[in-house]
């Protein structure tokens, strides 16, 4: 490897641990007792009129243990059978320790950290919560993703076969369902726009396997981009996610969900305190068209866009950094029709004030498809309203207008504005486009690009911009390699990328 760095991960996928969190858990696990490492608040009293949270003596924090006996028959477990065999990026295996060959944890290291599961077998993967006493259950799309079969285990051991009803990987939302003889307890969903910085929550799932777990913490800040989309609008929360958390609810005191537990950051791959979950509020949306079509269609406006800086904002006449800064227009694309231009600052969408780059695409994604919209543009100093109707967005339209523009060479990139900066803990001296996603089995996988790497050169010729890197790769089109100046931490290197055969 040539460098190294934090990043983020997919709760569900197993990682290390330090060898005293490891030989603790060992310790309980090898009983075959995962339920002795879970929080067991059940109990057999299930009542609806069970108090949020209680108060407990004066000064004292809340107990969770009502609103947690309440939820957790509610959160089940999901397991896999997969497709086919695909290769995963497998972990340095732990050292055997002090025990020498015969170590008592392997059969831990086994179970969680270990080799693939031989084909045909289920594999555990993640959480999901019940959201209708006939059965329908949301989790991540990860969890599920490429599966030939699905299995849900209940709180009280009941198995069934889930059907997937549909799935979008640019929320990593999934809606499946299973069919119980009985009707099912479910979980009612709250209101994430309604959470605050320093609202208690909680995580219930079956992290490294072990079932019914409740962790408990704070919201820790809202509306982060973390580089997985372009609607990344995640919950950032101290409450323990970890490995098998994927899928999972996260609650607040009133036992309502306002949030899908979707990824962690971290350098080991266990819990430091900073998970992200997705809100409710987006999840509704997108589950209602799972429902319905068994997929997600979002508004199209054609343009590709960038984040205003302050430097741009003197030189468009705003007062402030705000807006979208189009960079492109499509061609035939509903604003090209619209009369929208490259260098136009979209200031507002439909009447909401667009406060960033970020914002803009969200907004016209949940917008119906053929819709008339009014979108207010800044151009050279006056600002204008256009009447657009809206397209519907495809993949390769998505990939297009989200920067991506690797092509064959399954790389994402995305300007250096000052939120990516902030993302990636980048110098602001530096210039290039950052990497914001390399696709699994890519010759940017092979060649070791990572999110977070800023290409300074394409083939010898630098790129300080999206556009730069777009046309560069185009120029390369016959070419069966990218010679690539990348930048990760304080080391720069040059990198070939050969095409994919």
């Amino acid at each position: 490897m040539l460098f190294s760095q934090g990043r983020m991960s997919r709760a569900c996928r197993p990682h290390h641990l330090t060898w005293a969190t490891i030989i603790f858990t060992a310790f309980l696990a090898l009983g075959n007792t995962p339920g002795l490492l879970a929080l067991d608040l059940s109990g057999s009293d299930n009542s609806e009129e069970s108090p949020p949270a209680s108060a407990g003596r004066a000064g004292q924090l809340p107990s969770l243990a009502d609103v947690a006996k309440r939820t957790m028959p509610a959160v089940v477990n999901i397991s896999t059978r997969p497709k086919v065999q695909r290769r995963r990026r497998s972990s340095p295996r732990p050292s055997p320790g002090p025990f020498g060959r015969r170590d008592p944890f392997e059969e831990f290291f086994r179970r969680y950290f270990g080799e693939q599961p031989p084909a045909g077998r289920q594999r555990s993967l993640g959480s999901g919560f019940i959201v209708s006493e006939d059965g329908y259950i949301i989790t991540n799309n990860h969890v599920i993703d490429e599966a030939d079969k699905v299995t849900v285990r209940l709180s009280d051991h009941e198995e069934y076969t889930a059907k997937v009803i549909g799935a979008d990987d640019k929320t990593d939302i999934a809606l499946i369902k299973i069919t119980a003889p009985h009707p099912l307890p479910a979980l009612p969903l709250g209101k994430s726009a309604e959470l605050r910085v320093g609202d208690w929550v909680l995580a219930i799932g079956n992290p490294f396997g072990l079932e019914q777990t409740v962790t408990a913490g704070i919201v820790s800040a809202k509306g982060r981009a973390i580089g997985s989309g372009p609607y990344d609008d995640f919950i950032q929360t101290d409450a323990s996610i970890n490995p098998g958390n994927s899928g999972g609810p996260l609650l607040n005191l009133q036992g309502e969900v306002v949030g899908i537990n979707t990824a962690i950051f971290s350098q080991t791959g266990g819990n430091i305190g900073i998970g992200f979950a997705t809100p409710i509020d987006l999840a509704k949306a997108v589950v209602t068209q799972l429902r319905e079509k068994g997929k997600v269609t979002r508004g199209w406006l054609g343009v590709a866009i960038q984040s205003v800086t302050p430097e741009l904002a003197k030189s468009f006449g705003l007062d402030e950094a705000r807006g979208a800064l189009v960079a492109a227009v499509t061609e035939g694309g509903p604003a090209d029709k619209a009369g929208i231009e490259r260098g136009d600052v979209v200031t507002a969408f439909n009447g909401t004030p667009v406060k960033d780059a970020h914002d803009l695409p969200a907004m016209v994604a949940a917008t119906p498809v053929g819709e008339q919209v009014e979108v207010t543009v800044l151009r050279n100093g006056q600002e204008k309203t256009l009447t657009v109707k809206l397209g519907e967005l495809s993949e390769q339209q998505a990939k297009t207008e989200s920067g991506e523009g690797g092509g064959d060479w399954g790389i994402s990139v995305a300007n250096l504005s000052s939120e990516a900066a902030r993302r990636f803990q980048l110098g602001r001296e530096q210039k290039g486009v950052v990497v914001t996603e390399v696709e699994p089995g890519s010759p940017a996988e092979a060649t070791g690009i990572q999110p977070g790497d800023v290409i300074q050169e394409v083939n010898r010729q630098p790129v300080e911009s999206v556009a730069d890197f777009r046309k560069a790769v185009a120029n390369a089109k016959d070419e069966d390699t990218l010679l690539l100046l990348v930048r990760r931490g304080d080391a720069t290197t040059f990198l070939a990328m050969r095409k994919a055969e």
